[in-house]
């Protein structure tokens, strides 16, 4: 057995339609509803070019099979940040800076990656990392 990739984040959210277009905005995601039974007032799933959910956001009052406490804010519990594989570092600055998100950057040349760090609108603080840029 191994793991092949991150497979998908999942935000619980008090604001569906703004968490969504956050991502839409910054990532030029394909905002789509979830599938069947889930119900599209309560959830959206965002898709890269190649057809994966990355990010499935739901709403703070949709029912769920698995019953845990979530809440916006500064933290996230246990869970530091997320990261992601991304390419065009050039592009995500300038989408961060457009849409005036603050962010952080790190820099390691001896293994030729670029970071920049950065919170959503739930407190999720997101590591996108940029290998060879």
């Amino acid at each position: 057995m191994k793991i092949n990739a991150l497979d998908h984040i999942n935000i619980i959210t008090d604001d569906l339609e703004g968490t969504a277009r956050f991502f839409v905005d910054i990532f030029d995601l394909d905002l789509r509803d979830g599938p069947q039974p889930l119900q599209p007032e309560f959830v959206k799933w965002l898709y890269d070019d190649s057809g994966r959910a990355i990010f499935h956001i739901n709403s703070s009052k949709m029912p769920r099979s698995i019953k845990r406490e979530t809440k916006s804010g500064p933290t996230t519990g246990a869970i530091h940040h997320v990261a992601l594989d991304c390419s065009d570092h050039k592009e995500f600055l300038a989408r961060l800076e457009a849409h005036d998100i603050s962010y952080n950057l790190n820099d390691i040349p001896s293994i030729k990656l670029k970071q920049i760090f950065f919170t959503e609108l739930n407190g999720v603080l997101l590591e996108l990392n940029f290998r060879g840029e």
